[in-house]
């Protein structure tokens, strides 16, 4: 089976992607578009707001037509990867699978909505709001320059 050789990473993909989803719903549910929710007061705030850009908003002005297709080809890429290529070191399921969550949950936002759910407003530095997807994202990255220095070996 297929998904075996690369089991971590199809558990991390679906396990990123229902959280980020359910985190997205309850939003939904339970805010006003713009309501705000300070849990540490002019620190973070959970916020509900709609991004039809890229993170932090860029491309927001029509960027929403390629980016459902630049995620959707981006989850197609990763997922041949994991089927076809060679089995991943842990790290690098870890680190493929969160970026194919945080793709298809942000991806699944712009094919169905038009816009991505935004709702973590670190409101301190004034950075622009965010999901769990973005999260997932950055820390897949950060697991594959993990995994990159886990292979480097210095030579005897």
């Amino acid at each position: 089976m297929r998904f075996k050789k690369n089991s971590n990473f199809w558990i991390v993909a679906l396990v990123s992607l229902i959280v980020d989803h359910l985190t997205k719903f309850w939003v939904v549910q339970n805010f006003e578009l713009g309501e705000t929710l300070p849990l540490w007061p002019d620190v973070f705030h959970l916020t509900y707001v709609t991004n039809t850009g890229a993170a932090f908003s860029l491309f927001s002005n029509g960027g929403i037509l390629w980016l459902r297709w630049l995620s959707l080809l981006v989850s197609l890429g990763l997922m041949a990867m994991a089927l076809f290529g060679p089995r991943l070191q842990r790290w690098e399921q870890v680190g493929y699978g969160l970026i194919l969550g945080g793709a298809l949950g942000n991806g699944i936002d712009r094919f169905v909505s038009g816009h991505v759910v935004d709702f973590l407003d670190f409101q301190l530095i004034n950075f622009p709001v965010f999901n769990l997807a973005d999260i997932s994202i950055n820390i897949g990255i950060w697991c594959l320059i993990m995994a990159m220095f886990t292979q480097l070996k210095p030579e005897s």
